[in-house]
């Protein structure tokens, strides 16, 4: 593949949607711009849908950019509008509790060299009629309902508070361009009516040029945003995702995604992605593709041993024998699959009543047809007795046929 432009890159790995500026991408090839990102604190953990745009701004970090980081504690008393309905206000208590969470977040992802801001710092003095003289006089409101975010909610309606929200936004880039050089803002699609509210407010009340570019948002195979309020959070948080759920469902990822995925989320070369992809569709079912995907991300967030880690408990589990796993282990694993009481006993008897069969015929059925195991072992006896010898430490892994898992607890 022939050598490539910084912006020609970043257009090969779809990361360019919108684009505001015409020389932008002389900007990015030749010169070190100082731009910003941005994200609101709804939540104690940044999650996959977040880190797909931070690492494109770690991408352009790499490229000998400087990055500003943007923790909303001014915008986070709001809330960006959505689509369909207003945000849920949180207690000041939990938005500053929020904002430590993803500094320290955000702070180990670009190793210490991003520079990390909140915008309150410089809201939390600005008067409200100051604010409406310096900078709402500037922006026409015919020209913030035409905004597409803004748009869509008129017919539902929206509140004062949510529809101000692009000027508090627009003000963090002027405030930005103004103190700390920053020429540019890079954003999720959902973010361009803001960013060029921004761009608007430096040539008006300034006169200077401001550049900004957004990204297609991240989809799964279902077509849903990888956040939080679609239900499928992954979480940068290593104690609410675990690395081992986080390399579970990358592994799991649709062929027809893996392709998208390495180029939007790893640091690997064009050159490498198609090498790669190339040997993937060779032999599609050992998942070489969704492997070096789940290696990337897992080693980017959390380091290559939590990785090793994640697929150790990964063969333990499937392969090998889950013996050689720690009972911490096995309970990282399967803490989102069915918990159940048993106790010793005959086998028929004890999981009849623990509830992962219906009924001692069903039992009986699905264990001499070969569809149990403990620990990964067999079980195709029905007089079998479970003791405390299957169990690491009061812990035991319970398959029923191909897929469901039920953790047994032993007290």
């Amino acid at each position: 593949m022939k050598k490539m432009t910084n912006w020609e890159e970043l257009e090969w790995r779809g990361l360019i949607k919108d684009v505001a500026g015409d020389d932008i991408a002389d900007k990015i090839n030749n010169e070190s711009v100082t731009f910003y990102w941005g994200t609101d604190p709804t939540a104690d953990s940044l999650h996959l849908g977040h880190y797909s745009s931070l690492i494109t701004a770690k991408r352009l970090m790499k490229m000998g950019h400087k990055p500003i980081l943007l923790c909303g504690g001014a915008t986070g008393r709001i809330g960006d509008p959505r689509p369909t309905s207003e945000r849920e206000i949180i207690s000041i208590d939990t938005l500053n509790h929020n904002i430590e969470c993803i500094r320290k977040q955000i702070d180990k992802i670009f190793d210490g060299k991003a520079k990390l801001v909140n915008n309150y710092d410089w809201f939390k003095g600005y008067e409200y009629l100051d604010f409406l003289r310096d900078v709402g006089k500037y922006i026409n409101v015919n020209y913030m309902l035409a905004k597409d975010i803004i748009n869509r909610r008129l017919e539902t309606g929206i509140t004062y508070a949510e529809f101000s929200y692009m000027l508090i936004q627009g003000y963090d880039f002027l405030n930005m361009y103004r103190k700390m050089g920053c020429i540019m803002q890079v954003e999720g699609s959902d973010q361009w009516g803001n960013i060029t509210t921004g761009i608007d407010l430096i040539r008006k009340i300034d006169n200077k040029e401001a550049y900004g570019f957004t990204m297609p948002l991240i989809l799964d195979s279902n077509g849903k945003k990888f956040g939080k309020s679609e239900g499928n959070a992954l979480w940068l948080d290593i104690n609410k995702t675990s690395s081992y759920a986080l390399y579970q469902y990358l592994l799991n990822t649709d062929d027809s995604k893996v392709l998208e995925y390495l180029k939007v989320f790893t640091f690997l070369t064009p050159d490498e992605i198609m090498a790669i992809i190339h040997e993937h569709e060779k032999a599609p079912h050992l998942r070489l593709a969704q492997k070096t995907l789940a290696q990337c991300i897992i080693t980017d967030l959390h380091g290559e041993a939590e990785y090793l880690k994640a697929v150790k408990i990964s063969e333990a589990l499937f392969n090998e024998d889950i013996t050689s796993l720690s009972s911490k282990d096995i309970e990282e694993a399967l803490k989102d699959v069915a918990h159940v009481d048993i106790k010793e006993g005959n086998i028929v008897d004890v999981l009849t009543e623990a509830g992962i069969f219906k009924s001692k015929r069903e039992a009986r059925e699905l264990i001499s047809g070969n569809a149990l195991s403990l620990n990964n072992k067999k079980i195709n006896d029905l007089e079998y007795t479970i003791t405390k010898k299957d169990v690491i430490d009061n812990l035991i892994v319970i398959k029923k046929g191909k897929k469901t898992y039920y953790l047994g607890i032993m007290h």
